[in-house]
């Protein structure tokens, strides 16, 4: 019994402060230098009165929203940056009221931004997504200087299978 207890105040002593590293030593921010040199903060950008370009091949991209951007055929497009100047963080808001942001210290790229979609609509049905495919994004500086407003649209390009639903009518649409 004596010799439980031994052990168990040599224990107790090493708890009670005993370490060994010194204990106010305190390390630097390293974050600040993870981010790449020209890559700003949108909202130094506003202050500055800098105005944002967006990349053109998002209107290009025809893609499903529930779907992953890795299935995309242009790979080399996602890795584009989604602004002219590049920025850290960008707030992706849709007409009905979700924002989602999409983050790169190194700069939002176009992957960055449809991750960022996907992974909001990733458990929807098709059918659920009144509007499942994406048109582009706009900025509106009038509106939001840190935002972009994501458009969308009912279909892309023309797909092989069409609406098979009749009415009984005999009228389409």
């Amino acid at each position: 019994m004596s010799a439980e207890t031994a052990e168990l105040t040599k224990v107790d002593s090493a708890i009670s402060g005993f370490s060994s590293s010194p204990p106010d030593e305190k390390k630097g921010h390293r974050r600040a230098s993870s981010s790449a040199a020209g890559v700003y903060n949108i909202t130094d950008l506003e202050k500055e009165g800098k105005e944002l370009l967006i990349a053109k091949e998002t209107q290009k991209l025809n893609w499903k929203l529930n779907t992953s951007p890795a299935t995309l055929d242009e790979k080399e497009v996602l890795k584009k940056f989604l602004t002219t100047p590049p920025v850290k963080k960008i707030d992706l808001h849709f007409p009905l009221g979700l924002e989602v942001t999409a983050r790169n210290l190194k700069g939002v790229t176009i992957k960055d931004a449809l991750d960022a979609i996907h992974k909001q609509f990733k458990k929807k049905a098709d059918d659920e997504l009144e509007l499942p495919v994406l048109a582009g994004f706009e900025w509106d500086k009038e509106e939001s200087w840190t935002r972009l407003i994501v458009h969308q649209k009912k279909e892309g390009a023309p797909s092989a299978g069409g609406k098979k639903k009749k009415n009984k009518s005999g009228e389409d649409e």
